[in-house]
């Protein structure tokens, strides 16, 4: 087991995440006389907003995850461990993480916990099985294989309802993420795809989108939800609302309606874009300090968001609950900042900062090309204005220049005509998490029986 110690004497900052929150802290610190360690499970920063575009073939993975070493190359003070944290002793105060075999002790004097939030199935986790979520780009690329493994599978189908069920995508969530995807999918198959088939057509692609809520983007009002809603449907999105899904199988989705009718809607690609659960690490911390916990796992913190006799351990993000304060990056952006401040204002002997209050930049979904909403304050946008909006935002919210450019030359390429450069899908892909294993392991014959039987074992 390895231990992380401090050689220098500084006051020692751990930070676990490289999301919005723990990469913020981290530059916030950058040059100070502390001495950081950033400990996190991958090796990229993940701008999540935009996975979808990456599932839906506009975007390259390595377009929103650039590594985290390169990011804090320059950041001298600042240390990255890749592993995944198992403990945190809070008496203690030390953090341990493993990475394969290897078990790495880093104690600390201040802790800023930012490992942000999975997708939550409700207590129905075998519903990930077949219904992926979009938190991570496991999911995204998953996605891609079975979204774009549908219509080639569909092509060579000679059964009309095996057909039809692969044209078939259900997206459940009508959030911003629900929505982006739905469209995203639509377009997918109303333009891009359009020409491509020769014994299928893939404007007969049908996309549901479904929410047990009774609007689309409850968080933007019933005007924006309306809207939104309306343009969906236009572009042949079936918004089925007041439908809550009770069932998840390699084929399809069980649904209960309002009236408490019960339905089956047979389709093999499946999205879970509803509901989120804060990461576990939360409890972990909470149990040991007597702090209160709710449904979601986020912690109820101080208004200086540290944890409850602990004003050493800061968390952030998607972790805390606090006055109702939604679970969005620039939430974790604000609050890594704010807590890098705290820490070192009592290290330079100065008076507390003012409680942490959240300052609300507003929420932007886009529909499809040129059309998307935005609540930003009183202003309400919808349309190409809300687009171009959104486009500025996002771009300027990425980390690292080459990314921006990266990116801006795929949404040119991709909105100025109607190409996606981002398709390569790989068989490991396309089996990810046994994604087909209903239609058998000769639903592609090029891949060996035996090989087939191990990725299933390995899911």
């Amino acid at each position: 087991m390895g231990d992380v110690s401090a050689n220098s004497g500084k006051h020692r900052v751990v930070i676990i995440g490289s999301g919005f929150g723990g990469l913020f802290a981290a530059k916030a610190l950058s040059g100070k006389d502390v001495e950081v360690t950033l400990i996190s499970r991958t090796g990229h920063h993940l701008f999540q907003p935009l996975l979808y575009q990456v599932a839906t073939g506009i975007l390259s993975e390595g377009d929103i995850a650039p590594a985290t070493r390169d990011i804090l190359a320059r950041d001298k003070n600042v240390r990255t461990i890749l592993g995944d944290v198992t403990e945190i002793d809070v008496e203690g105060r030390t953090v341990t993480s493993h990475s394969l075999n290897q078990a790495t002790v880093t104690p600390y004097d201040s802790l800023i916990v930012a490992a942000g939030a999975g997708q939550s199935y409700f207590g129905n986790d075998h519903f990930a099985r077949y219904a992926p979520g979009m938190k991570d780009i496991d999911n995204a690329l998953e996605l891609r294989g079975r979204i774009f493994g549908a219509f080639e599978l569909a092509e060579t189908s000679t059964d009309p309802e095996d057909r039809e069920r692969l044209l078939t995508f259900v997206v459940v969530g009508a959030g911003p993420t629900g929505v982006e995807m739905a469209g995203q999918i639509a377009e997918l198959s109303h333009k891009t795809l359009a020409h491509e088939f020769r014994h299928i057509n893939p404007r007969d692609a049908r996309v549901i989108l479904l929410d047990g809520a009774p609007q689309v983007l409850p968080s933007f009002g019933d005007r924006l939800g309306g809207k939104t809603r309306a343009s969906l449907e236009k572009r042949g999105v079936e918004v089925q609302l007041g439908a809550m899904v009770t069932e998840v199988d390699g084929t399809g989705i069980e649904v209960k309606d309002k009236d408490g009718t019960v339905r089956r809607i047979e389709a093999m690609t499946k999205v879970w874009a509803a509901g989120v659960a804060a990461s576990p690490l939360g409890k972990m911390i909470a149990d040991q300090a007597g702090a209160e916990v709710d449904r979601a796992g986020r912690v109820h913190v101080e208004e200086d968001l540290t944890v409850k006799g602990h004003p050493e351990i800061f968390l952030v993000g998607d972790m805390i609950n606090l006055k109702g304060y939604p679970g969005v990056a620039q939430l974790a952006i604000q609050g890594g900042r704010y807590a890098a401040k705290e820490i070192l204002g009592r290290l330079e002997g100065k008076e507390p900062q003012a409680p942490f209050v959240y300052k609300d930049k507003g929420s932007m979904a886009t529909i499809s090309k040129y059309s998307a909403v935005a609540s930003i304050g009183k202003i309400k946008l919808t349309g190409f204005i809300a687009w171009l909006a959104w486009l500025a935002v996002h771009l300027m919210a990425m980390v690292g220049f080459k990314n921006r450019i990266s990116t801006l030359l795929n949404w040119i390429i991709t909105f100025v005509g109607n190409n996606r450069n981002e398709r390569a899908t790989t068989i490991q892909q396309v089996f990810a998490r046994r994604a087909f294993e209903d239609l058998g392991p000769n639903a592609y014959p090029e891949l060996p029986r035996r090989g087939h039987e191990e990725q299933r074992d390995a899911s």
